[in-house]
């Protein structure tokens, strides 16, 4: 009978050990999982720290340079964040706003964003806005501080403070809050470039560069899954690239290509004509917006839609130079540092009342002219790391479609801590959606490597018991 007893006791628990690493590897699968949810209309980076913005700058949660945030931001009010800087660096944020699927908005709404000093001096602002789509979309606003732009303001060693609040101009406050007041969810980006060991070598922009549109790159499309995402978007390099499956109204994806100091980046974007047809005419259906290494608008464009096949291209951009911030436009202003180039591409939900839900066609054709150059030479490294670098592993990446191998996709960024008490966050990688870059995969794979050890471990030590089991019994 006690023979028995030890015998049950070890099935019991090798069954048990089983079905723990079986969960195991379950949960390995799950989280190894690519794609992103069809669903949501953003993907976050799998490794944003959640934060909450303080009402006033008192008590408002520290960024570190590197690192990716995931907050929110209500119907009114303001929120802050802080910053703490020194007097030589540049600094850059970007803030990404996802409203709600379905959610009604303003064209003229949108999200402002400004970074001020200690003494509430204003170092920058931007504001995106939804535009004549008239669709939910996400949307991207950047500030920086520029150490050596002005000789009084903002260039102190210090705190300075991020603001996001949501857009409203030129008219009531109704329209500026349409959506029944819901929510927004914000993607919070902070980075920091170092400044020059020669600082008077670049401080002009080139004046003359080419202008004229280059003809069309042609060819049968390659195919390529566009993210949900800046984390997740899909790289591409120079060629014909059409989206798998195409795109739906309401749905935004994400492409990213590397351009390298001294190169111009050329984008054109095709939506295919409707199938049976369709009746009607969409003002502004698709909008194609570039934004730069640490996510801030260069330029977007809209384009109409009745049913047939439409062509919508970027205007020429300078190549990317160091001296360009110093350009009074924006768009030349923004081609200031190498590095991934991100192509968002948005339908909106209007076109779905006229054409059906799709999806819809859509090709890329993507054009990167110029030889690398060297860069303007940096004292330190950026955060995150090599953000503003392109390797040749981004350029096959490009080339392949699959992940990229710079750094400056991982959330956490090289020497981002986040985690510190400064951070307010919870450490926790709060996620919408899969997660298709580096960060993501590493990620799986180290999941899946657990829960393969774990299995074959269990199976180990399970035939060990089982033979001491039998060994006694023959005793």
């Amino acid at each position: 009978m006690g023979r028995r007893t030890v015998w049950w006791r070890v099935v019991a628990a090798s069954a048990a050990l089983l079905c723990a690493a079986a969960a195991l590897s379950g949960t390995a699968r799950a989280a190894g999982t690519s794609d992103p949810d069809p669903s949501a209309p953003y993907a976050f980076d799998e490794d944003a720290r959640t934060v909450e913005g303080a009402t006033s700058t008192t008590g408002s949660v520290r960024l570190v340079a590197g690192t990716t945030y995931r907050s929110s931001l209500g119907a009114d009010g303001k929120l802050y964040y802080r910053l703490e800087l020194d007097g030589a660096a540049d600094a850059y944020v970007s803030a990404t706003a996802v409203p709600r699927p379905g959610t009604a908005v303003a064209s003229s709404a949108g999200l402002k964003v400004s970074l001020q000093d200690a003494d509430g001096h204003v170092c920058s602002s931007d504001t995106a806005r939804f535009g004549p789509t008239r669709s939910p979309r996400p949307v991207t606003a950047w500030v920086v501080r520029e150490a050596d732009r002005d000789a009084y303001m903002c260039r102190a060693a210090g705190a300075y403070y991020v603001v996001v609040e949501r857009a409203v101009t030129g008219g009531s406050s109704q329209e500026g809050t349409e959506g029944g007041g819901e929510p927004w969810e914000l993607e919070l980006r902070h980075a920091w470039e170092p400044p020059l060991k020669d600082a008077g070598a670049t401080t002009a922009p080139p004046e003359n560069w080419s202008s004229a549109t280059p003809e069309a790159v042609t060819g049968d499309g390659g195919p390529r899954t566009g993210g949900t995402g800046f984390a997740t978007a899909s790289p591409v390099g120079q060629g014909v690239w059409s989206q798998t499956g195409g795109i739906r109204p309401g749905r935004t994806l994400y492409y990213k290509v590397p351009v390298d100091w001294g190169q111009q980046v050329y984008a054109t974007a095709e939506l295919g004509s409707a199938d049976g047809g369709g009746d009607g005419f969409t003002g502004s259906a698709m909008v194609v917006s570039l934004y730069n290494p640490v996510r801030g608008l260069v330029d977007d464009v809209t384009s109409p839609y009745d049913g047939r096949q439409r062509s919508v291209a970027l205007d020429p951009l300078p190549p990317v130079r160091y001296g360009n911030r110093h350009a009074v436009d924006d768009e030349t202003s923004a081609m200031r540092f190498a590095g991934w180039y991100y192509l968002a591409v948005h339908l909106g939900e209007p076109v779905a009342e006229r054409f059906g839900d799709g999806p819809f066609g859509l090709t890329l054709r993507v054009r990167v002219e110029g030889s690398p150059e060297e860069g303007p030479g940096y004292l330190g490294a950026s955060e995150p790391r090599d953000v503003f670098t392109v390797t040749a592993e981004d350029r096959e990446a490009a080339e392949n479609g699959e992940g990229a191998g710079t750094a400056g996709e991982d959330g956490g960024g090289a020497g981002g801590t986040g985690g510190d008490e400064d951070s307010g966050g919870t450490g926790s990688a709060a996620a919408s959606g899969g997660g298709r870059g580096p960060g993501g995969h590493a990620t799986a794979m180290k999941v899946l490597a657990a829960g393969g050890i774990g299995t074959g471990s269990v199976l180990v030590l399970g035939l060990g018991l089982w033979t001491l089991v039998a060994r006694r019994r023959a005793a």
